[in-house]
Formats: structure tokens, C-alpha cells, sequence
């Protein structure tokens, strides 16, 4: 806490999950300087300056996206200092004062929480779970619906070996080195993953497209499921995953591949475009009660900090 601060104010933690369409942003985490590009932090903190901290709000990102990349539910922490004798805003204040205070409408906060004062959005997530959607039957020279663009990657080809790319999906799944999926400008340590979940199902309908759009086009989704994830691994291993379901590439390919921990070769240089890439959603072991809305965690929620937290 700064030195300056009244008697008596009391500092609250909040968990806020987030969401946003990455279109207009240079990823979630702000652009510090003069720049004119902007991150979705940026927009978050200006709103959070009409909180009335006295102490400037800072949000802590749960998961970092790219530019163009979107969020369903990201998450991150902030710490609210109120003024002597005014009490914590509630959850529910918190996530009104936050939207009303928003100036861009790609951006929405869903709801917050009070957590303890030792609660970490990024450290403390037990599972992170990404979206890609594909779009197949769409022409080399015929723009996907203007309601679907920047929204899905538009692949040209009629149709996916979708038995081929689970099977190669197979070969990820588990906790192996993705050096080989990994992009330059990784700041993690070390590249050892375990991959719970790597799906490849037939996505909804979009109801977006005009009749004879929706007789030639399909759309698929790929979810993986991780505690955490490398710099750009969705989307490295989703262009080796669809360069499978064009025959491009075979399923035994690709376990040599995950197995030379090379991010050089052949065919793992490729990275499939951001826009079709959405954050699903993060979620924190021991807080599952607090999302029930139990009466447990209402208690808690009005409890301070534990004894000895940072």
C-alpha cells in the first residue's frame, strides 16, 4: 500500500471475467507509450479509473492473447483501495461501475468476485480451454458473410478428414515437450505441457448466412484443453491439425513431429490466423463453490483477507 493512504481504508482483491471481440485490439495486455495501438487492458483500466481508487487499478491478465484474438471468458485479478470508511463495492457494483465506465463496445465484463488478497489470476488457474473455429466450402474469391469474417478461418476446401485429424489430435494429448509447436518469443522456461483435451467436432450452423451460403458451407470447432498453453501452440498445432484434414499431412506425421521438439521443420512452421482463435474459458480449482453462488462463499466473500497474505 502507498504511504499516503488514510487510516482505516481497506484494500479488496477481485477475480472479473471478461470478454471481447479482437478485432480492433493489439491483443489483451495494454501498450504502454505513445503508441496508438491499444489493448484490451488499456480500455479496462480507464474504465476502472471511475472506481475512485485511491490507489491506481491494475489489471492482472489470466491469459495473454494476440492481436485479433477472442475472448468468450478471459479472467484477471485487481485490487481496489477505497477511501476511510467506505465500504468494498460488491461483486455485482463492481461489474456495473466497470461496463458503464467502458468506452469500447468489444469489450463487456460478465461478472466478478472477491477473492483472497493472495489469489493470483494467472498462477492460480487450474484450466484454460481455446476455441478455433474453421469454415470449409468457402471460394478462393467469395468473402465469408460479413457477420462471420475476422470470426473463423475460411478454408476453401469442401470438406476435412475429420477421422484423420482426431486421430492425429490422439498423438498430442497427454503431457509431452511442444517445443516443436512453440513460436520465437515464448518467456516460459520450460516447454513441457499436458494437453487434456484436443477435440475436433462439427460446429454449429451459423445463422448468419443467406440460404445458399449455408447449403455449401460447414463449420468445425477445435477445443483444447490445458492448465496453461505456449506463445501461439493453439494455433501452430490447429494449421498442423487442419493440414491433416487436407491430406497434407498424416496423423504419423504429426506424433514425429510433437516427437523432434523441432519448431523449424518442414511443417510446423505454419500458424493458423488469429481470428479464428477464441479464449472458452479459464477456471480456478477450489473457487467452484464461489461461481455455485454458494452460501459458503457468500460468507467468505465478506471475510477479509487471511492472516499473513501478501
Amino acid at each position: 500500500m502507498g504511504s499516503g493512504l488514510a487510516a482505516g481504508s481497506v484494500r479488496a482483491r477481485y477475480l472479473v471475467y471478461f470478454q471481447y471481440l479482437g478485432t480492433d485490439f493489439n491483443g489483451v495486455a495494454a501498450v504502454r507509450g505513445a503508441q496508438r495501438a491499444a489493448g484490451v487492458q488499456n480500455y479496462l483500466e480507464e474504465a476502472a479509473e471511475g472506481l475512485k481508487s485511491a490507489v491506481p487499478v491494475k489489471f492482472t491478465i489470466s491469459s495473454r492473447t494476440d492481436a485479433g484474438v477472442h475472448a468468450l471468458s478471459n479472467a484477471a485479478h485487481l485490487d481496489v483501495q477505497r477511501r476511510s470508511g467506505q465500504a468494498p463495492f460488491s461483486p455485482e457494483v463492481l461489474t456495473q461501475a466497470l461496463n458503464t465506465h467502458l468506452k469500447h463496445p468489444a469489450i463487456r465484463v460478465l461478472k466478478a468476485f472477491r477473492v483472497p488478497s493472495d489469489f493470483h489470476a494467472r498462477y492460480s488457474a487450474t484450466s484454460r480451454t481455446y476455441l478455433y473455429r474453421l469454415a470449409t466450402g468457402c471460394p478462393p474469391h467469395s468473402p465469408l458473410s460479413v457477420f462471420e469474417q475476422n470470426r473463423c478461418w475460411a478454408l476453401p476446401a469442401d470438406s476435412l478428414d475429420v477421422a484423420a485429424m482426431q486421430e492425429a489430435a490422439h498423438h498430442l494429448l497427454g503431457t509431452h515437450d511442444f517445443s516443436a509447436f512453440q513460436s520465437a518469443g515464448s518467456p516460459s522456461p520450460s516447454s513441457v505441457r499436458t494437453l487434456r483435451r484436443a477435440s475436433v467436432t462439427p460446429g454449429p450452423a451459423s445463422p448468419f448466412l443467406l440460404p445458399q451460403e449455408s447449403r455449401r458451407l460447414r463449420f468445425w470447432s477445435l477445443e483444447f484443453e490445458s492448465q496453461s498453453f505456449l506463445y501461439r501452440q493453439v494455433r501452430r498445432m490447429t494449421a498442423i491439425l487442419v493440414a491433416v484434414g487436407l491430406g497434407t499431412v498424416t496423423p504419423a506425421q504429426v506424433k514425429a513431429i510433437l516427437e523432434s521438439r523441432d519448431p523449424l521443420g518442414k511443417h510446423q512452421t505454419r500458424v493458423a490466423p488469429a481470428h479464428g482463435l477464441f479464449l472458452k474459458s479459464v477456471h480456478y480449482g477450489g473457487l467452484e463453490d464461489l461461481e455455485a453462488g454458494s452460501p459458503a462463499c457468500a460468507q467468505r466473500e465478506c471475510q477479509g483477507p487471511p492472516a499473513g497474505a501478501a
